[in-house]
């Protein structure tokens, strides 16, 4: 269970949530507009991404223009879990390149992976700290309001 789910707390994200079952049956060759559209990443970030590594090689139409598959969406949604965690663009690139450079990389993804973990569980408790103090704010403000309205009822 994550904090957003035992708090009912909804944030904006860089990246809409989105699932797989949202894709049209049986396509498996998307525009970089259909991928915006399923991501809520703009064009602009789905050609940076590129650029800079993080996504993997993106093949295209014979007229030039980039053609996502399947698999493409999925490491999309991937970055856009690994941005949720707070991980450094660098980290994932870095992430991205021992994916790209096979196997022997595991024991290496496996401690990146690992120490965004960590941080991630430190962050969960930062927050759940803040929101203790949060709802002893809020108890307080209550039972002051209880407190006026029965003094100005008397």
């Amino acid at each position: 269970m994550t904090v957003m789910e035992t708090t009912g707390t909804r944030t904006a994200s860089c990246a809409a949530a989105w699932h797989a079952d949202r894709r049209p049956d049986g396509q498996d060759n998307y525009t970089i507009s259909e991928v915006a559209a399923f991501t809520g990443l703009t064009a602009h970030t789905l050609r940076w991404y590129e650029r800079i590594g993080l996504m993997p090689h993106i093949d295209r139409s014979h007229t030039g223009q980039r053609r996502y598959s399947n698999r493409d969406l999925d490491w999309l949604d991937l970055v856009g879990k690994l941005r949720l965690t707070g991980m450094p663009v660098a980290d994932m690139v870095r992430y991205a390149e021992l994916v790209r450079e096979g196997d022997h990389t595991y024991g290496e993804r496996f401690a990146l992976l690992k120490a965004t973990r960590e941080d991630v569980l430190a962050r969960i408790a930062e927050l759940q700290g803040t929101l203790a103090v949060l709802d002893r704010k809020i108890d307080f403000y209550a039972d002051a309001e209880r407190a006026l309205a029965l003094e100005g009822s008397r």
